[in-house]
């Protein structure tokens, strides 16, 4: 949805002196105004920003959505639609009148129409399609038809279109006629009589290019596009990388299918980093509600697989404290700094891992980049361990003596060495098996350099006390 967010937020007082938005006292006074006041509240509620009607929207109860929404304007009250969640859509369209839903179906944009009319019930699909009319009955159905991850299933079918040989004074003319029905017409695309795509013109080269000039003269030829099959990440990621306010998509004979817009783009990345950050703590998958309307049961099953899988991966940690119980409890010193050292190591890789998750993610980094990251990741963590050995060793030399302090000092180089190579390195191995980097998250990264430093540790003490003739 492009909505053009001028108008003055008036009656409803929506910002506060320093001109923030405060949803909750906004929903207070309509909550309040829906029992005194209601004729007052609609010409209140007139001409206010949607997003921000659907913001205190969300924070009223069932009874007062519904009484909310019946004051507001027909068009509006489908603009405000578009910026609810979809699961309370979907609950405010249940206790809607059919005639009162197909009007909704009827001023929402294609996008949001198809992606509300798919969560409805399916005996209420079957009675409100044969309600619709044709067009918009089919293009429910073929947009519905796309895979839920598929650019199909996220573009509109809302834009406008010029053919060539018309002059730029009858395309804005054109324009101007279909203008309501549109999802944008900023960018107008130029097709033939098959409808493939040869060229977009945008609004402001055909107002300043002169009237009797063609559109095929004041059109980009061969512009970026999207295939509809395509995931819609690609979508979001060529809008981000050209500043487009949308995309054409087509298919695989060049025909123009639809256009994603800007803002659906965003939430698809907005989505896509939601996911990144939930598989980066440990959890699988992405939480389909909101945090505070998420059930126990769905917390639950979020993050207890990587936290049973991590609890057997520790187990390594464990066999291997073990394996050096005689060296323990000859240098019970060396007790006291296992979890500084086994610490640093895994925020050493939890901090490479991140950073190299989000430069694959936004396509800053490629495989073959690979070498040339290792090489700098290799200098940068040696400096690091080489800093934080310095500190230690000060420690160190404190609790156990210089023996003791060599070898906490030689060790925190190494973990933090190794926990660096390893944080960088995992993602671009899960990208080589097509696995998703995100699941190099921090506690995988952690546990693997808790064991692996555990190793290092006292495979170090083992060595240099017994060079320096102390007991191991």
């Amino acid at each position: 949805m492009i909505e053009h967010a001028t108008r003055g937020r008036r009656a409803l007082h929506l910002v506060d002196a320093q001109g923030d938005f405060d949803a909750d006292k906004v929903a207070a006074a309509i909550a309040v105004a829906l029992d005194t006041d209601p004729a007052g509240l609609q010409d209140a509620l007139d001409g206010e920003l949607a997003a921000d009607l659907a913001d205190a929207l969300t924070r009223l109860g069932p009874r007062q959505q519904a009484a909310m929404l019946a004051l507001i304007a027909a068009d509006e009250r489908a603009l405000v639609f578009g910026y609810l969640p979809l699961k309370l859509q979907t609950a405010l369209a249940a206790g809607m009148s059919r005639p009162a839903v197909l009007e909704l179906f009827d001023l929402m944009s294609a996008d949001e129409r198809v992606d509300l009319f798919n969560t409805l019930p399916p005996d209420r699909r079957e009675r409100l399609l044969p309600a619709l009319a044709q067009a918009e009955r089919e293009d429910i159905r073929r947009l519905a038809s796309y895979p839920r991850d598929s650019v199909g299933a996220l573009m509109t079918s809302e834009y406008a279109t010029l053919t060539p040989e018309l002059t730029a004074g009858e395309a804005i003319a054109e324009l101007r006629r279909v203008a309501p029905d549109k999802e944008t017409i900023y960018n107008a695309y130029v097709i033939d009589h098959d409808r493939r795509l040869v060229g977009v013109a945008t609004l402001r080269r055909l107002i300043l290019a002169a009237p009797d000039m063609p559109v095929s003269e004041v059109m980009a030829s061969d512009p970026v596009t999207v295939f509809v099959d395509a995931d819609q990440y690609e979508a979001a990621s060529k809008i981000a990388r050209y500043d487009f306010i949308a995309l054409p998509v087509i298919d695989r004979e060049r025909r123009i299918v639809g256009i994603v817009t800007a803002d659906d783009a965003m939430d698809v990345a907005e989505a896509e980093a939601t996911e990144d950050f939930h598989k980066a703590g440990g959890s699988l998958g992405t939480l389909t509600v909101s945090m505070k309307d998420a059930g126990i049961g769905l917390l639950y099953r979020q993050r207890v697989f990587w936290l049973v899988l991590l609890v057997f991966a520790n187990l390594f940690s464990g066999a291997g404290i073990a394996h050096f119980e005689d060296l323990i409890a000859a240098n019970l010193a060396l007790v006291f700094f296992l979890p500084l050292l086994i610490a640093s190591g895994g925020n050493a890789g939890a901090q490479s891992a991140t950073l190299m998750v989000r430069a694959i993610a936004t396509g800053d980094v490629e495989m073959r980049d690979w070498a040339g990251m290792l090489g700098r990741e290799f200098i940068v963590s040696t400096l690091l361990g080489l800093t934080m050995a310095l500190a230690v060793s000060a420690i160190g030399l404190f609790r156990g003596g210089p023996e003791i302090a060599i070898v906490v000092a030689t060790t925190m180089l190494l973990i933090v060495l190794v926990g660096s190579v390893m944080g960088m390195s995992l993602p671009f191995l899960l990208s080589r098996f097509r696995a998703d980097p995100a699941s190099a998250s921090s506690p995988l990264i952690t546990s693997l350099a808790d064991g692996v430093g555990i190793l290092i540790y006292f495979g170090i003490a083992t060595v240099m006390l017994s060079w320096l003739g102390q007991p191991a």
